[in-house]
């Protein structure tokens, strides 16, 4: 029993469900042509994902199922089966997998488990299917799924293995990606694989969409737990092999645990049986590719942030990014991803040095600029800021400076960036990182201006880490040593260093990372050896922050949870813990 499996790990557009449709014609021709059985693209892969509120839009419905239809249009003569995410309009919605093959929709599953946790919120859009569904291929029977599904840890597999004799689970996916996810997937449905005594075909979706990134990194998994075939991470990629199944028949004969399972399995389950061509013969064996996966942790951060740059950035419209350079660690960074990601001639930096600002951080910052190749651009705030000082003298008069003198520059800084941002359509990257946007150390208005923050979901110890990896992986110093040896300091008054307001970064980020990414109250932090002082002041600066947060341009998120979509917290509240 051998099945000839394409994988089409793709990055649709949200919206675009023509364009998203056509695209698929390039790769259901290649499948066809190298005599695969079975194709598969991601979940929701016509609508793109996360269509969101379009859902609730008839006119988008329409069209979805317009795109659909010329999808099977294309496929008559094909003998290829085509699975396909999109959102069907029933008695209610559903987000469904369209099984089509040679000009005909042979049918629909619609996907059971909706998630609503994270950045997922399916149950506002889609009603759960009730019905299993397999495709029979000759002798071969192959579940279809749809993302959550496989998570569950029941149904619909057990149905689909016990009942329907499937020896292929299929599944569809729109997973996003944060740090570890890759690891995760892989190992759950190794277990899975080898529970079921079942392989495991999981395919995903590849691409930035507002604050989630995909990032692909789809593979098979056989009946014995083995990963045998993997793609690439953070692009788009295609593969076509053969997956003997015989071995799953073998083992099963032998396997007492699976028959017990058998005769607990309920007979109630719904499960329906979709029978498509006899698969072709074929005389040769065509072996999967096994990618070799992005084992450190700053690569997966860094390339899932350039594609996510990009994709914003390209899908929105805009061609080119302008960032503020301030010589310092958090706009070095951005400014070598927005560089990875758009290519030199879309990069622009802009200084704005003030009369606090050292000569070793304009240094610093026009260094990394010329290694970088990215043009730049000097525009002094001194006088600037002068000015707004005098005509705020009276009102001011008899108080002692303070915070507000301080920002003031950051926001002359922000109006300069915003000022170019609109004279030549450039985007605004900020540059601000998970720490500081956790505790509020950022201006409103000011350093938080801008379109796009790239680094909003990176902790300050963890920028560190990627810039010197980013150095290390390009053996050359892009990024000057003195900025990762000088103090971090946002240089808005004489003598100033982050340290001043903020504990150590090395502290407050595993403080936040306890209280933010894993819940944990104020005692169980404490028990953790830190000390209750400083436990309570940084959950307060966390708390006392979320109105600036709601008002941050949205980011990437690359995190277990990110202060986006997966972090809701009520601007209004009393609770320290």
């Amino acid at each position: 029993m051998k099945v000839r499996l394409a994988l089409a790990q793709l990055n649709p557009v949200v919206g675009e469900v023509f364009k998203n449709a056509e695209k698929t014609f390039e790769y259901i021709e290649k499948a066809e042509k190298n005599k695969a059985d079975l194709i598969l693209f991601p979940e929701l892969f016509v609508t793109g994902y996360p269509p969101e509120d379009l859902i609730l839009k008839p006119s988008f419905l329409k069209a979805t199922n317009e795109a659909l239809e010329k999808i099977v249009n294309f496929t008559r003569n094909k003998k290829v089966v085509v699975v396909i995410g999109f959102a069907e309009l029933k008695d209610d919605i559903y987000n469904s997998a369209a099984i089509i093959q040679d000009g005909k929709l042979l049918g629909t599953y619609q996907k059971m488990h909706l998630p609503n946790y994270s950045v997922f919120d399916e149950r506002r859009y889609f009603f759960p299917g009730r019905t299993s569904k397999v495709i029979k291929m000759g002798n071969v029977n192959i579940g279809l799924t749809i993302c959550e599904d496989i998570w569950n840890p029941g149904e619909p597999i057990s149905s689909l293995v016990f009942n329907g004799n499937s020896q292929l689970i299929v599944n569809i996916s729109a997973s996003p990606f944060y740090m570890g996810k890759r690891n995760l997937r892989e190992n759950y449905l190794s277990m899975k694989a080898y529970e079921y005594h079942c392989a495991f075909a999981y395919l995903n979706m590849v691409g930035g969409q507002d604050e989630v990134v995909f990032d692909g990194s789809s593979f098979v998994v056989n009946a014995d737990g083995k990963v045998i075939s993997r793609l690439k991470s953070f692009e788009e990629d295609f593969e076509v092999f053969d997956i003997e199944l015989q071995n799953n028949l073998r083992t099963n004969l032998h396997e007492s645990r699976l028959r017990e399972a058998r005769l607990l399995k309920s007979e109630n389950s719904k499960i329906e049986i979709i029978t498509s061509q006899i698969p072709r013969e074929k005389s040769e064996t065509v072996l999967p590719r096994v990618e070799k996966p992005i084992e450190e942790f700053e690569e997966e951060l860094f390339k899932a942030s350039v594609l996510g740059v990009r994709d914003y950035i390209q899908k929105n419209g805009f061609e080119k990014v302008l960032i503020g350079l301030s010589g310092g660690i958090d706009s070095s960074l951005v400014a070598c991803i927005a560089t990875e990601a758009l290519g030199k001639d879309n990069v622009y930096g802009v200084l704005m040095p003030s009369q606090y600002t050292s000569s070793e951080s304009i240094e610093d910052a026009q260094q990394l600029a010329d290694n970088l190749g990215i043009k730049t651009y000097t525009v002094p705030i001194k006088d600037i800021y002068y000015s707004y000082l005098n005509e705020l003298k009276d009102i001011f008069k008899g108080l002692e400076p303070n915070e507000a003198e301080e920002n003031i520059q950051a926001r002359i800084r922000g109006n300069i960036l915003m000022a170019l941002s609109n004279k030549f359509n450039w985007l605004v990257l900020t540059t601000g990182n998970k720490s500081e946007m956790s505790v509020g150390y950022a201006t409103l208005y000011g350093d938080m201006a801008g379109g796009f923050a790239v680094i909003k979901d990176i902790f300050k110890t963890a920028v560190y880490k990627i810039a010197r990896w980013y150095n290390n992986n390009k053996r050359r110093m892009v990024i000057p040593e003195r900025v990762f040896t000088k103090p971090p300091t946002a240089e808005l008054k004489p003598g100033q260093t982050d340290q001043d307001k903020l504990p150590p970064y090395e502290i407050l980020d595993e403080i936040l990372k306890l209280y933010i990414e894993e819940d944990y109250g104020l005692e169980e932090i404490i028990e953790k050896g830190y000390e209750k002082q400083l436990v309570e002041r940084v959950i307060k600066m966390v708390n006392s922050s979320e109105y600036k947060r709601r008002q941050a341009p949205p980011g990437i998120k690359v995190s277990k949870r990110s202060l986006g979509k997966d972090w809701r917290m009520p601007i209004t509240k009393k609770f320290l813990s």
